[in-house]
């Protein structure tokens, strides 16, 4: 592989970056359609609501899944071919959750949930993907234009249910599933900008630099932090959990909670509606202002953006306990969740990178994901019959408990990092 020079490299990264940021568009789309009708397909399939957390569960159980296995063949093959993999989970997912919805049977919805969840885990990459040929000083900053550029895919898709719907039920699909028409074609556009634009390959390039330092300016291959590596591990999977537990149930309860001040004349659009406002809006705060926290993870600091998070989070977990009767107090907490989580992730995706070193990043990146993905796949399979038991402001003070673990343990890795600089 050809060595690049310095202004070949920032090149190299700048249309590497705009590629990964419109192709994270366009996989936002299935992301956004599942979040926001996972949860009700799976309680109108499987006539339990105790069961709808499952939706959310499975397709972060299918991130989590595919999340060590992609990140591998990204250390072998590339971005490329893990990112264009990805996709072809999702594509063949998103047509079992229709054919599930035709059929009626709730275990090929969760078949089809998980395929789409795999698929995610290619998303979750792209991340990874901008930091690769990234300077270290603008690391947090592009990876979260990346992130960013989720936004638009992600926050379309739950507006685009009515729409969805209409066009549907216009060419006889089964309800809460016409979404997944815009879903499928978004995905196949992805896979084909990766196929045709992903070049150079970024992590395969990242590799070839630090392999060959002697052939010019080599970019940082990192310093090995294990203990520090563990506690950004453990702070984006445990915002994770936090963020998808409450949101996964949050359809459930606006569906609830509609039905009770209204009656049973309530209209299954009145409540679609409501729930793509507020999922379009919580999906807007995870990503829209991820640039902003790149550059605070950049300029302030990866472990104090970190806390931001957490303290957005515990904001977002007190509204969701005080004022979970009124719709506007639901999309306040569900906005601050939005945010925690988006401070969070990219304050902590940027921070394992830089404390890993190039040979190793794809496997631990790989790792982070998997764990993250698993952790949140069981708190939301748990978190429809904490709904069950406790209402939401029960679910809301449980996640509480990871909030106050994530903060109780930075000052370790505060001590770990200090230590590890002046060594």
């Amino acid at each position: 592989m050809t060595i690049l020079t310095d202004a070949q490299l920032a090149a190299a990264q700048k249309r590497i970056v705009a590629v990964l940021s419109f192709g994270q568009i366009l996989g936002g789309i299935a992301f956004g359609a599942t979040v926001s009708l996972g949860a009700l397909l799976a309680a109108d399939l499987s006539g339990d609501d105790a069961l709808s957390g499952l939706a959310t569960a499975s397709v972060t159980l299918g991130a989590a899944a595919a999340a060590i296995p992609l990140g591998r063949a990204a250390g072998r093959w590339g971005r490329r071919f893990s990112l264009t993999a990805g996709n072809l989970f999702a594509l063949f997912g998103v047509m079992v959750v229709i054919g599930a919805a035709s059929l009626r049977s709730f275990p090929l919805l969760l078949v089809g949930i998980i395929m789409i969840g795999a698929g995610n885990a290619g998303n979750l990459q792209s991340r990874f993907a901008a930091t690769d040929l990234a300077s270290p000083k603008h690391r947090g900053r592009d990876l979260s234009v990346v992130v960013w550029s989720t936004t638009i895919g992600a926050v379309a898709a739950p507006l685009m249910l009515t729409p969805g719907e209409q066009l549907g039920a216009l060419i006889g699909m089964p309800p809460l599933t016409g979404s997944y028409l815009f879903s499928f074609v978004a995905q196949a556009a992805a896979l084909t900008l990766y196929l045709v634009a992903l070049r150079p390959d970024p992590l395969l390039t990242a590799q070839a630099r630090a392999r060959d330092a002697g052939s010019g300016p080599a970019l940082d291959a990192g310093i090995d932090r294990p203990w520090v590596a563990r506690y950004a591990m453990f702070a984006v999977a445990g915002s994770h959990v936090v963020m998808a537990s409450v949101m996964a149930m949050t359809p459930i309860h606006l569906s609830h909670m509609v039905h009770a001040q209204h009656g049973a004349s309530t209209s299954t659009t009145d409540v679609t509606a409501l729930v793509g406002v507020t999922i379009a809006l919580h999906v807007g705060g995870m990503y829209a202002l991820s640039p902003l926290f790149g550059i605070l993870a950049d300029r302030w600091g990866r472990v104090r953006t970190i806390l931001l998070g957490q303290a957005l989070l515990a904001a977002s977990l007190l509204f969701a306990i005080f004022v979970s009767g009124e719709a506007w107090g639901v999309i306040v907490a569900l906005t601050l969740l939005g945010l925690g989580w988006s401070a969070a992730t990219v304050a902590g995706a940027t921070l394992l990178t830089e404390v890993t070193p190039v040979g190793a990043r794809a496997r631990r990146q790989g790792l982070s994901d998997s764990i993250m993905s698993l952790s949140a796949a069981t708190a939301a399979a748990l978190a429809g019959v904490v709904l069950s038991g406790f209402g939401y402001a029960g679910l809301a003070i449980a996640e509480s408990v990871f909030v106050i673990a994530i903060v109780a343990l930075t000052p370790f890795a505060v001590r770990r990092i200090r230590a590890s600089r002046s060594a």
